[in-house]
């Protein structure tokens, strides 16, 4: 059998998880001397919740390679093959600890997504499509690999105020951008967190989002997508859908939505709208 690991970083729910058959091993918050597991001892809405209070910006923390072996062990000790799945090795740490992990264990192999959040997710959900369909680990892990420059994730941000706590912009960009309704759009290339546009107000920034996707050549129905959202509700997710029914009507049923957690959530802050598709 064919084992899918993968950390909590992709933002899929335990419910999700199950569904899809793949063990989600959580990654550790930690908001001053308070720890928490992502997505069990912390939902998103509790992390918002935090978040938005908190005067300092929480951290959190790569899987060890201690907890990559336990699992590891667990299943090729049961004769099982493993593909385990992790966050961009530019952003995180867990890939090289899993793959410390893997050196001691036949038939597991790591594969670096170089992506973050839903854009992980899609990634896992590709891989249970191809389990499900009969493929093996050494076939899921390369297609896995071939296919991730492939993905495309887009996120509209509602403020730079975490941006400016995190270092990622200075006080005074932050500021000019506040003080003109600037709402950036951010993507991953090549496994990085970079600025894909910027505009001014909501409705540019829907209008930038879709321009964005037409420009890498729409969406591919024919492979997994994903919808996501930051913050204590998804209303202006909500809107996004609604202001672009037409670009999703008639090719995909209910489109997977996700509460994007701390792993991106820390540095872009509530009120975030973010796609994730293969073009």
């Amino acid at each position: 059998m064919v084992r899918i690991l993968v950390d909590s970083g992709c933002d899929l729910t335990r419910e999700d998880a199950r569904e899809l058959k793949v063990e989600l091993l959580p990654i550790t918050v930690t908001f001053g001397e308070e720890e928490y597991l992502d997505g069990v001892s912390l939902t998103p809405r509790e992390f918002y919740e935090k978040l938005i209070e908190s005067d300092e910006l929480p951290h959190t923390s790569q899987i060890s390679p201690y907890t990559y072996g336990e699992h590891f062990k667990k299943y090729t000790e049961a004769g099982d093959t493993v593909v385990c799945l992790t966050l961009s090795s530019k952003l995180s740490g867990s890939y090289q600890s899993a793959l410390m992990a893997a050196e001691d264990y036949e038939g597991v192999l790591v594969v670096d997504t170089l992506n973050v959040c839903i854009g992980e997710q899609i990634l896992v959900r590709l891989a249970a499509r191809l389990r499900d369909a009969g493929t093996d680990a050494k076939g899921i892990a390369s297609e896995l690999e071939r296919m991730r420059g492939k993905v495309q994730i887009l996120g509209l941000l509602d403020t730079l105020e975490y941006l400016k706590r995190g270092g990622r912009i200075s006080p005074a960009v932050a500021f000019a951008g506040e003080a003109l309704g600037i709402k950036p759009v951010v993507s991953v290339v090549d496994g990085e967190v970079v600025m894909a546009g910027k505009a001014r107000g909501s409705r540019n920034g829907n209008n930038l989002l879709r321009k964005l996707i037409e420009k890498t050549g729409g969406i591919n129905f024919d492979l997994p997508c994903a919808l996501g959202y930051t913050g204590l509700n998804d209303s202006l997710l909500r809107k996004y859908m609604a202001d672009n029914a037409d670009l999703y009507a008639g090719h995909v049923g209910e489109i997977p939505i996700s509460a994007i957690g701390a792993t991106i959530g820390t540095h872009v802050g509530p009120n975030c709208i973010c796609v994730a598709f293969f073009s």
